[in-house]
């Protein structure tokens, strides 16, 4: 017994089960050939330097000069790191990681001194040289974007002297991470099966999701004592990092931290009002599926601890691989021959590793450079939620080939305010497919709770994290000190608030702040938020397609890369996400299918 259950080697793995690497380069030995031009290529980034103003012909080889190094740099990255995951036991691609993580670093420095020195360059002449050398009009998004900031740029001293004191502005992020990852001291608690397993943060995880209450209550507790005991700690380093993103946008000339994390993308901050004002005017739909969990679970008290465990039992469905591949291409083709061609290309053509085998990088995920296929790795378990997963990543690889095969380099990406709505729309429409096939009451249970819960954990959980997030920016700027007691009441009354009249009130949550690394990110995860309502609402737009043009724009926008500013590129896809429809759009979805899956239970009770 103990033998089947041992993961097998790479080597072991079949063929046709591995990513394809070779389309990249043929051996290791064509790697490192690579490698030396590259770094050859590098040293000559140098020749560039102070010469911008020459010309309009020498500022456009400059350009092209260092996105050729950066996208033959990305391919040598990919293919190193890709090869790395598959057996991170092995030493050769370890080495072959590490080095390409070194060549990284070593071109950003070789190309650090062109955006301050374009930024030198007065407007007026930029506009000539557009104006008296074509082969510049394709950059013109991307010089925009580089001086579309020049107004909060500081002077080169000034700014040197900003970059020079990076590591002592990010001292209480490292020391947040360190105590975080590295130095809190866990307890031991028993498990389910009684026995002792030492707590962590992936072991909370997991036992959160418990079906015995007692462990799920012993996890929490003893998870947030020690928060407790660190409370005023965690509250210093939270504190001197929100100060020092008010103090960066204030000397920028920024009105605030929050205008200037945005900017960075053109976002418009009324994006981040109308998230908070929708998702508050719609937690009552929370507090519905709150008390229905608190039902379910067959409680006198609803407590923080059973948000995660399942309500539905399990699913009684299960997928092999090949069912998934059948499923996903059904449930996909609302999307078109165009974007199922491509999912037959992923599968032919071997962009994804299924397996897991000994030493292979956990998880889930989708990557690729601009020359390579947008790979995609997994560790496959016959599941429903495996399903998802293999839907979700093909979201992410088909938004990726659509842009590089419609793109040239330069705008061969996108954004993160943009990257996770293509890959939840592929959530969507499969849970739609799913809700159409699947007449099992006990399943049908199982895939509404799935996406509830998933709506709750993304849109809900996320905005208040960003609700929370403004708040103590706001807060000190003006002049409130973020005191261990001030964040801990705060918190616990905007939890209390979210989750509603049916879940206790328990004076651990109050301490949840001081453990999420998001709080240091600067207005980075209000994005999870936006883009699982984005996906919502276009999933809907195209299974309606009322107006015959749903998945024309839905294409237009994963084709458009970053050739224009994130907001543009979704009002192609029809979601203008400076209103508010589109979150509401998504609470309308939220709510009918949290009515049938009252509905259900009602049936499954009967």
């Amino acid at each position: 017994m103990e033998e089947s259950k041992k993961l097998p080697k790479r080597e072991e793995v079949p063929v046709a089960l591995t990513w394809d690497l070779n389309v990249i380069f043929e051996s290791d030995e064509a790697f490192h050939a690579a490698y030396q031009e590259l770094e050859q290529k590098i040293a000559g980034i140098a020749a560039f330097k102070g010469r911008l103003t020459e010309s309009a012909e020498t500022f456009l080889h400059c350009i092209q000069y260092i996105l050729e190094i950066s996208n033959e740099l990305e391919t040598l990255y990919v293919y190193a790191h890709l090869k790395n995951d598959q057996d991170t036991a092995n030493a050769v691609y370890q080495g072959m990681y590490d080095r390409a993580s070194s060549l990284a670093t070593k071109a950003g420095e070789a190309i650090s001194w062109f955006e301050p020195e374009v930024l030198e360059i007065p407007e007026e002449k930029l506009s000539g040289y557009l104006k008296e050398n074509k082969d510049l009009v394709m950059y013109q998004h991307y010089i925009d974007q580089l001086t579309a900031s020049r107004k909060h740029i500081l002077s080169a001293n000034e700014e040197a002297l900003l970059a020079g004191a990076g590591e002592i502005f990010g001292a209480s992020s490292r020391t947040f991470n360190v105590l975080n990852n590295a130095d809190l001291q866990f307890p031991v608690i028993k498990d389910e099966n009684g026995d002792d397993i030492q707590l962590s943060h992936g072991v909370y995880g997991q036992l959160m999701e418990s079906m015995n209450r007692s462990v799920r209550e012993a996890a929490f507790k003893n998870l947030y004592q020690v928060y407790q005991g660190l409370n005023n700690t965690f509250a210093s380093t939270l504190s001197s990092h929100v100060k020092y993103h008010n103090y960066n946008a204030k000397v920028h000339h920024y009105q605030s931290a929050r205008e200037k994390a945005l900017a960075a993308n053109h976002i418009p901050e009324t994006v981040y009002d109308t998230l908070l004002e929708v998702v508050d005017d719609n937690l009552p739909l929370l507090h519905r599926y709150v008390a229905l969990r608190k039902e379910l679970l067959n409680v006198d008290e609803l407590h923080m601890y059973d948000m995660y465990t399942p309500i539905t039992g399990e699913a009684g469905i299960k997928f092999t691989y090949e069912d998934a591949k059948e499923t996903t291409m059904e449930a996909l083709k609302p999307l078109g021959e165009e974007y199922l061609a491509v999912l037959e290309k992923a599968f032919q053509e071997r962009w994804i590793d299924v397996v897991e085998n000994a030493g292979k990088r956990s998880g889930a995920y989708s990557s690729g450079a601009y020359e390579t296929n947008p790979y995609i790795l997994l560790n496959w378990h016959d599941s429903l939620n495996h399903l998802y997963t293999l839907v979700h990543e093909l979201g992410h690889s088909a938004h990726s080939y659509f842009t590089r095969a419609n793109q040239p380099y330069v705008y061969g990406d996108y954004s993160i305010f943009l990257a996770e709505i293509a890959s939840t729309t592929n959530e969507n429409i499969l849970t739609e497919y799913l809700l159409e096939t699947q007449k099992d009451p006990q399943v049908r249970a199982y895939i509404l709770n799935h996406y509830l819960d998933g709506f709750k954990g993304t849109i809900f959980r996320q905005t208040q994290f960003a609700e929370f997030e403004h708040f103590i920016h706001e807060e000190t700027a003006k002049g409130t000190p973020l005191t261990s007691d001030f964040l801990n009441q705060a918190y616990g009354k905007l939890n209390a608030r979210y989750y509603g009249p049916a879940v206790e009130e328990d004076s651990e949550i109050a301490f949840e702040w001081s453990r999420i690394p998001h709080f240091y990110y600067n207005y980075y995860v209000y994005q999870y938020a936006t883009g699982f309502s984005a996906a919502t609402a276009l999933a809907a737009k195209i299974l309606k397609d009322e107006e015959g043009t749903s998945l024309e724009n839905y294409l237009t926008y994963l084709k458009s890369g970053s050739s224009d500013y994130p907001i543009e590129v979704m009002k192609k896809a029809g979601v203008d996400m400076t209103e508010k429809n589109y979150i509401q759009e998504a609470m309308t979805v939220f709510e009918t299918r949290l009515n049938e899956l009252e509905t259900l239970i009602e049936t499954l009770k009967a």
